[in-house]
């Protein structure tokens, strides 16, 4: 009797036929590939310590997207994307059952727990029916195995320690082809129908005109966004200067979305810069978009580390913080209502669009953890809940290291939210795009509406703790830079629209303000 073999692909946070080692693996291995998703329940339901929902609207639609995309790519190729919903260790073993000759099963490794939980169960499932197990490694831009330390547990609690090892010592693999043609699923298997965001109890979230990232999901869309920013605008060489902005779509490359799915290969990202520098050119910029996409190798490098150490409440440097757990602070924070302009209108672009700014990102964190002293899983599991970005190593990497208990080597690193605001937004354009309720506040002024006079603020329609709050909370460093107009940025008189550029003091920050020595950003 002539077997077939059959393989199945169990794909998670890697929804790409380009660089990916499992399609490249399968295709010798077997003559039908079974390229399977599973909408796992857990994925669904509410959020660990705080019960948010655990997938939002927006990184849903950008998942659904993204499922639809990879299936009509996989068509193309003569192949399918099959479709279930149901945990997947339970989908894994009914296809054994149904299809016969199953040989293998095949997924990428991931690192955090739950992950692991679904790959330990469907180990077990293979081996209760004598199916074999293939994994891989393929979400970072080093392979695990080629990193310069001997054990994970020497891995350097420092990132420019671990980046300037990775850098003399680490090498990036070459990418795997994209096959022309894929083997065909097995005759007979049904696809699955694609679910609604009302079939996983969740709405259909309005476009927000505004926002700075009005991007579809999956991996054409993501090459097409990479082509853009390279090829066709030479964007990426000017990224270093422009990378702090807060409006428009080209400040940054905007990879993150679809890195964090899986739609877009780091290594991919990597090839693609060498050889934008070989012919056009190689500057800061282009080094830097791969120093961002080292920082997001280590924060996953760091959780196959510490395990759940990340997620728990003393981090990883098991420090007793007495932090609050106030709903109505929370709540003010979440919806933008906290009387600090700069917080709030990244707080609502957050919730109108699923997108924020790393700037904004590194700000309403530490307001969250410094200036509220709230739980800094709070902060966490609201933007899993929302960000369409949501890569679990990397969010619970940054909010630990805002709170001050993840990989920081200083001590009581705040943000100076009205400084940030005058940096970054110094004519508060960014603010009254997202706070309407100040729109008629001129130029800086709108950071600080709660230091203007009664008339400034009659002559704006703000009444505030009625049209707009009052601040919930006031920082004494903020009263340095209280009335305190941007000048000197610009040079006197200019009006140079601030938001997608960076101030020229501050060209140097952004996630390199780590390096920095002052205390107060």
């Amino acid at each position: 009797i002539c077997v077939v073999y059959i393989l199945i692909c169990l794909l998670r946070n890697d929804l790409r036929l380009h660089d990916n080692e499992l399609f490249h693996w399968a295709q010798r291995n077997a003559e039908h590939i079974v390229p399977l998703y599973c909408f796992d329940p857990t994925h669904y339901v509410g959020t660990y310590n705080y019960s948010l929902p655990k997938t939002g609207p927006f990184r849903l639609r950008f998942l659904l997207e993204g499922i639809r995309d990879l299936r009509n790519t996989l068509i193309n190729k003569g192949s399918n994307l099959v479709v279930r919903r149901g945990k997947p260790e339970e989908v894994v073993a009914d296809l054994i059952r149904q299809l016969g000759s199953v040989s293998s099963v095949a997924f990428h490794e991931e690192v955090t727990s739950e992950e692991l939980n679904v790959e330990k169960r469907v180990k077990d499932v293979c081996a209760q029916m004598k199916v074999k197990v293939h994994t891989c490694w393929g979400s970072t831009l080093y392979h695990r195995d080629d990193l310069p330390f001997p054990h994970m547990s020497r891995l350097p609690d420092v990132y420019t320690q671990f980046r300037k090892a990775v850098e003399s010592e680490g090498r990036v693999r070459p990418v795997f082809s994209t096959p022309e043609k894929l083997n065909p699923l097995p005759p007979g298997l049904e696809e699955g129908a694609i679910p609604t965001a009302e079939d996983l109890q969740q709405t259909e979230p309005v476009t927000d005109p505004r926002s700075a990232f009005p991007c579809g999901g999956g991996e054409s869309q993501a090459l097409a966004r990479l082509k853009h920013y390279f090829w066709d605008t030479d964007a990426v060489a000017t990224y270093k200067e422009t990378r702090n902005g807060l409006i428009g779509v080209d400040y940054s490359t905007k990879f993150s979305p679809w890195l964090a799915m899986g739609c877009i290969s780091p290594r991919y990202i990597y090839h693609q810069i060498k050889q934008y520098e070989k012919e056009r050119t190689a500057n800061q910029s282009t080094y830097w978009v791969i120093f961002e996409l080292l920082w997001r190798d280590y924060f996953r490098f760091v959780s196959v580390k510490y395990g759940n150490r990340i997620f728990q409440v003393k981090g990883l440097q098991d420090k007793s913080v007495p932090w609050k757990k106030d709903m109505k602070l929370f709540d003010a924070w979440k919806e933008g209502r906290t009387g600090v302009p700069f917080v709030d209108a990244n707080m609502r672009e957050l919730a109108a669009t699923g997108f924020m700014s790393n700037r904004g990102r590194q700000n309403v964190a530490s307001f969250l953890t410094k200036d509220l002293g709230l739980d800094w899983r709070m902060g966490a599991e609201w933007f899993e809940s929302l960000l369409i970005d949501h890569d679990v190593c990397s969010n619970y990497g940054n909010w630990l290291y805002s709170a001050g208990i993840g990989n920081d080597p200083r001590e009581n690193r705040k943000f100076n939210m009205i400084k940030q605001g005058l940096d970054y937004d110094n004519n508060g354009d960014y603010v009254r795009g997202w706070v309407p309720e100040l729109q008629n506040i001129r130029g800086g002024d709108v950071h600080t509406p709660w230091a203007l006079s009664t008339a400034v603020l009659a002559h704006a329609h703000v009444t505030l703790g009625d049209t707009y709050p009052a601040p919930i909370v006031t920082a004494p460093e903020w009263s340095r830079h209280v009335n305190k107009k941007a000048v000197g940025v610009w040079g006197k008189g200019s009006r140079k629209k601030g938001p997608s550029h960076t101030p020229k003091q501050h060209r140097d920050r952004g996630i390199d303000f780590y390096f920095s020595r002052s205390k107060n950003l």
